[in-house]
């Protein structure tokens, strides 16, 4: 028996570690434009005080942190989130999915 089988993947991280550290690829993004959190604060539309918590935190609304990926060219980005997966066959798609449901089942 291997010993890694019992060994979590590094990977498993909180919501807000997620969002830590979307803030500082976010950061990194500005720096290299060679952006102040002003200068990109004006450049969004997003409050400065909103901003600086954003980077500090990793709080932001959604529609904030679209103008922000905008005001960055990277508004694209968005474009995988929660995009249909990818089947590597066509077993495993319909063992995925065997209907198209139109809603979710009901709690029981």
């Amino acid at each position: 028996m291997d010993i890694t089988d019992n060994i979590l993947p590094f990977d498993i991280v909180s919501p807000e570690g997620k969002a830590k550290a979307l803030a500082e690829r976010v950061k990194a993004r500005r720096l290299e434009m060679n952006l102040t959190q002003e200068g990109l604060s004006v450049r969004s539309g997003v409050p400065l005080a909103t901003y600086r918590r954003f980077e500090r935190t990793g709080k932001i609304s959604l529609d904030g942190l679209l103008h922000v990926a905008y005001a960055l060219d990277a508004l694209g980005d968005f474009d995988q989130l929660f995009a249909s997966r990818k089947y590597a066959t066509l077993d495993e798609a319909l063992q995925a999915n065997p209907t198209n449901r139109k809603r979710g089942k009901r709690n029981e």
